[in-house]
């Protein structure tokens, strides 16, 4: 008789692959920076990145709590812009007719072009980090959203239209659910964008934060530094991105159902 293999937990089979893969990165890093006779001001280890970083935690503690403030405001009004946009576009033709190009092309300006403006307008304070966080963050919320709410089922709609449901009951029971999953796979890569926002800001013209540490750190040559601004860049966009994941595995259980994970592990998708 086979003895059956206990297959280990979803999350240790999800976090494993990738943990073990940034072990190996930083373990060929410091491979190479200690081996490959370069200076640290070319290349620094991880090890001198992780003793630079605790040597200016002060700084650091300061400048995250300044990007994390301009993130987290820009991030909430780009939601709600965000999402007014679509549901705009959803109930009228007209309007999704007039804004959906407008959309497209306010992406094809170049946020290093226009920071310099913010600048000149508001001032080096919070302004306009946050209305380059609106920037960045909007238009995947929008049109995921708007994409979502077009996605209902057309039968489920003409179903609600024969019993007799309203425009609104239809867009609250029908539209509004079948957008969700769209309107997070938008938040997730809106969070992803939103601290590289906010730290463009600050490298353009701020008073605080890590793109003004990363942009000292630059002036002193302190190439250690510049690293650690890096990783704790990636490490809070990162964070930011698990917590929606999270968010929404508890707001849509219907979505990541146990026939549905099953479906994606045999198949070798998930």
């Amino acid at each position: 008789m086979k003895t059956k293999i206990k297959r280990p937990p979803r999350w240790v089979r999800e976090t494993f692959p990738p943990v073990l893969l940034i072990a190996f990165v930083l373990f060929s890093w410091q491979v190479v920076a200690r081996r490959s006779g370069l200076s640290a001001f070319i290349l620094p280890s991880p090890i001198q990145v992780a003793q630079a970083g605790w040597e200016t935690r002060d700084l650091l503690v300061s400048a995250i709590g300044t990007t994390m403030l301009e993130t987290f405001l820009g991030l909430v009004i780009a939601l709600i812009l965000g999402v007014a946009i679509a549901a705009s576009m959803d109930l009228s033709a007209f309007l999704k007719r007039a804004l959906y190009p407008i959309l497209v092309a306010s992406q094809t300006v170049q946020i290093l072009a226009i920071a310099p403006l913010l600048i000149i307008w508001f001032g080096f304070g919070l302004m306009p980090k946050v209305i380059i966080v609106v920037l960045v963050c909007f238009f995947p919320l929008a049109v995921s959203s708007a994409d979502g709410l077009a996605s209902a089922d057309p039968d489920v709609v003409a179903f609600f239209r024969a019993i007799g449901a309203t425009r609104t009951q239809i867009w609250r029971m029908v539209r509004l659910p079948s957008a969700l999953p769209a309107f997070f796979s938008g938040l997730r890569v809106s969070v992803t964008y939103s601290v590289v926002g906010a730290t463009i800001g600050e490298w353009v013209g701020g008073s605080a934060g890590l793109g003004l540490y990363m942009l000292r750190s630059k002036n002193a040559l302190a190439t250690d530094q510049v690293f650690v601004a890096i990783v704790i860049t990636s490490a809070l966009s990162i964070g930011l991105f698990t917590l929606i994941y999270l968010i929404e595995r508890a707001v849509l259980p219907w979505y990541y159902s146990a026939q549905r994970i099953e479906q994606w592990e045999e198949s070798g998708i998930y």
